[in-house]
C-alpha cells in the first residue's frame, strides 16, 4: 500500500486511475485513440499472422486440435536433420560475422586513420545485395569448370563439383559476409557509448590487453553483442534464399518451402513453421540470459572523453589493409553477380568456362532485363510493392514514434515492444502466416472464384456492398491477387525501421516549438503536420529510404506469397529465372545488378540522413 492509502478516506486526495498506474499526466484524447488504431494494426497483421501458423500446425482437415503433425515432424529424421542444419548454419554464420565485425568495429572507434571514412563506408558494401542474389554469382563462381577450379585446380579435366562439396560452407560464407555489417553497427555504437576510463582503470591496474577486453570490454558492449548476434542469428536461421540457391534441401527453410509449393494447406509446413519460431523464442531467450543483462557500469557517465588513437599512413598501413582484404572478400559475391550479367554467351561465345575472369563481355542482358515483358514486370510490381508498403510503414512507424516519445498512454513501452517484433520474429513465419491468412479468407469467404457463386452470408454481403468486380476471394487470395497481402507484409517486416529512425528523431527535437504552437491554439494534427513532422523529416526519409530498399528484395515473403507470374516482385523472378536453361541466371544476374545499384543509392542516402546512427536501425 501507498502512503496515499494509509491516510484517512476524508484527508485522503483525489487520486486519478492514470497516476495509479503509474502516468505522469492524463492521456490525451487524440494520443489514446491513435494507440488503439496501432494496435489494432499490430494485432490484424502481425500477431494473427503468428497465431494464424501455430493454429495451422494443430489442427487437422476437421479443424480439430491435434499433435499428430507435431510428432510426424520430430519423429521425421529428415525433418530433424534439416532443423539440425539450420542451427549449424546459424551458429556458424553468427561466429564468422562476429569474428569479422568485432576487430573492425574495435578499429575504427578506438583510431583515426587515412581513408577511415571510405573504408568505412564501404564495409556496409554487403547490406546492398542479399545473400540470395549473391549465391545467384557463386553458383557461377563454384561450378565445375569455374573461377575456383581454376584457380585451386587449373588444368582438371574432371573439374570439381565445389556446390556439392562446400555446399554448407558456401552458403555460411555468403550469409556472413551479408549479415556481418549489421554487427558492425551494432557494435560501434556499443563501443563509441563505453566510458574508456574503465579500460584506462584496468590497465593501470597491470591487467593486459587480453584480460582488459576479455574483464571489461566485452561485458561492457555486451547489449550490443546481444543485439547483433541475435538479428544474425535468427536471420540466417530461416534463411531461405541462399540454401535454396545452393540448391542444399536438407535444411528446414528449403523443406518448407518445398512443401509449400506442391500444397499451399500442407499442415506439415506449419507446424515445422512454428518448430522454427519455437526455436528462434528459445535461442533469443538463451541468448538474452547469457549477453541481453546489462552490465552495471554500462550505465554510468563516462568521465573522459574517448580520443582515438591518430595513426598515420605508414603505421595505419596494417589496419588499412586489413579494411581492404575484408572490404576484398566481402564483395566476391558481388562481383560474381556482375561479372555474371556481362558474361557473352551463344552459338561461338566461350563465355564463363575454364577460366578465372568472363572470356567474353555484353551489355545485353542489362537491356533484356528492361525490355523483357517478365522481368520488367517485376521490377514494376516491386517499385509499386515497395512504394506502397513505405508509405504505410511510414504511417504508423510515426505514430508509434508519437506514442513511445511524446505521450502518456500507459504501456508504451509494449507498443515500442511490437513495433521492434518482425526483428526478432523469422521473416519465414510472418510470411506463412500471411498465407495462412489467405486460405482463412477463403475459407471464410467461400471458395469460389466468382462471388457470385458463393454461398456464404459474408460473400453475399461483400458483393452487394462493394459489386460483383471485387469479390473478397479475389483480393485476399495469394493465388488470385497476392498484391494487398504481399504489401502488407512488406509493412510489417520492415516497420522497425521507421520506427527506430522517427524515435530517434523526436528524441533529438526538444518539444518547445510543439509545445508554443498548442499554446496558441492549435490542433494536435496541425502540430504534427506543420511541426513535429518537417523537424524530423530526415529521420523519416532515412527510415523510409532503407524501409524501401529492403522491401525491394524482400525474400521469404516474395517466394511463398508471390504465386501468380503477373505479380512477381523482383526476387521470384530472380529464382525463377535461376532456374531457366540458357541465359536465364544471367538475365537473374543482370536483374540482381539493377537492384543492387538501387540498393545502393537508398542506403547511403539513409547513411548520410541518419550520420553516425545508423546502428540504430539494427537494435532489438
Amino acid at each position: 500500500m501507498t502512503a496515499v492509502d494509509n491516510m484517512p478516506a476524508a484527508t485522503r486526495p483525489t487520486v486519478s486511475i492514470w497516476h495509479r498506474l503509474g502516468v505522469q499526466g492524463r492521456p490525451t484524447v487524440p494520443h489514446l485513440l491513435l494507440t488503439v488504431a496501432i494496435l489494432l494494426f499490430f494485432a490484424v497483421f502481425l500477431i494473427w499472422p503468428i497465431c494464424q501458423v501455430v493454429i495451422a500446425g494443430f489442427r487437422d482437415s476437421d479443424g480439430d486440435w491435434t499433435l499428430r503433425y507435431l510428432t510426424l515432424v520430430l519423429t521425421d529424421p529428415i525433418k530433424l536433420q534439416g532443423l539440425w542444419n539450420a542451427a549449424v548454419i546459424a551458429i556458424l554464420t553468427t561466429a564468422l560475422s562476429f569474428a569479422i565485425a568485432l576487430p573492425l568495429a574495435t578499429i575504427s572507434v578506438k583510431y583515426e586513420f587515412p581513408f577511415k571514412g571510405i573504408l568505412s563506408g564501404l564495409l556496409l558494401v554487403p547490406l546492398v545485395l542479399p545473400p540470395f542474389v549473391g549465391a545467384v554469382g557463386m553458383r557461377q563462381v563454384l561450378s565445375r569448370y569455374g573461377p575456383f577450379t581454376q584457380v585451386f585446380a587449373p588444368g582438371s579435366e574432371a573439374g570439381i563439383d565445389w556446390l556439392a562439396q562446400v555446399q554448407l560452407f558456401g552458403i555460411v560464407l555468403v550469409e556472413a559476409l551479408h549479415l556481418y555489417p549489421i554487427l558492425l553497427l551494432n557494435l560501434q555504437a556499443a563501443l563509441a557509448n563505453m566510458d574508456p576510463a574503465m579500460e584506462q582503470a584496468a590497465r593501470n591496474l597491470g591487467a593486459s590487453r587480453w584480460t582488459v577486453f576479455r574483464k571489461v570490454t566485452l561485458p561492457l558492449i555486451r547489449p550490443g553483442v546481444f543485439a547483433g548476434c541475435t538479428l544474425v542469428f535468427i536471420w540466417s536461421f530461416t534463411e531461405l534464399g541462399t540454401p535454396l540457391m545452393f540448391d542444399y534441401d536438407v535444411v528446414t527453410p528449403v523443406q518448407v518451402f518445398t512443401m509449400i509449393t506442391e500444397g499451399a494447406e500442407n499442415p506439415v509446413a506449419y507446424t515445422l513453421v512454428v518448430v522454427m519460431l519455437a526455436a528462434s523464442v528459445l535461442f533469443y531467450a538463451i541468448g538474452k540470459l547469457l549477453l541481453g543483462r546489462g552490465f552495471d557500469a554500462a550505465t554510468t557517465k563516462a568521465s573522459v572523453a574517448a580520443t582515438p588513437k591518430k595513426l598515420n599512413l605508414i603505421t595505419g598501413f596494417p589496419v588499412i589493409l586489413l579494411f581492404l582484404l575484408v572490404i576484398g572478400i566481402a564483395v566476391i559475391p558481388h562481383l560474381s553477380v556482375i561479372f555474371t550479367s556481362i558474361t557473352s554467351v551463344g552459338a561461338g561465345e566461350p563465355g564463363w568456362y575454364k577460366s578465372i575472369l568472363p572470356q567474353s563481355y555484353t551489355a545485353e542482358h542489362f537491356g533484356n532485363a528492361l525490355t523483357d515483358k517478365a522481368v520488367f514486370g517485376s521490377i514494376v510490381n516491386s517499385l509499386f510493392y515497395a512504394t506502397i508498403a513505405t508509405a504505410v510503414a511510414i504511417i504508423v512507424g510515426l505514430g508509434v514514434a508519437v506514442i513511445v516519445v511524446r505521450s502518456n498512454v500507459p504501456g508504451k513501452g509494449l507498443i515500442d515492444a511490437l513495433a521492434m517484433l518482425p526483428l526478432a520474429v523469422p521473416g519465414l513465419v510472418l510470411a506463412f502466416g500471411f498465407l495462412s491468412m489467405s486460405i482463412g479468407f477463403r475459407q471464410w469467404f467461400g471458395d469460389a472464384t466468382d462471388v457470385n457463386t458463393a454461398d456464404t452470408g459474408v460473400a453475399l454481403w461483400w458483393t452487394g456492398l462493394f459489386g460483383d468486380g471485387a469479390g473478397p476471394l479475389f483480393w485476399l487470395n495469394v493465388q488470385e491477387y497476392p498484391v494487398v497481402l504481399l504489401v502488407l507484409a512488406y509493412a510489417a517486416r520492415r516497420l522497425p525501421y521507421v520506427v527506430r529512425s522517427a524515435v530517434a528523431g523526436l528524441q533529438q527535437t526538444p518539444r518547445d516549438l510543439e509545445l508554443a504552437a498548442s499554446n496558441l491554439g492549435a490542433k494536435k494534427s496541425t502540430v504534427l503536420r506543420k511541426i513535429t513532422v518537417p523537424l524530423i523529416v530526415a529521420n523519416l526519409l532515412a527510415g523510409g529510404l532503407l524501409a524501401f530498399a529492403f522491401a525491394m528484395l524482400e525474400v521469404s515473403d516474395s517466394l511463398i506469397l508471390a504465386q501468380r507470374a503477373d505479380y512477381y516482385p523482383i526476387t521470384k523472378t530472380i529464382y525463377e529465372l535461376s532456374q531457366t536453361l540458357g541465359t536465364g541466371i544471367y538475365l537473374a544476374s543482370a536483374l540482381g545488378v539493377w537492384a543492387m545499384i538501387m540498393l545502393t543509392l537508398t542506403i547511403l542516402t539513409a547513411n548520410s540522413l541518419m550520420a553516425k546512427k545508423l546502428g540504430a536501425i539494427f537494435r532489438i
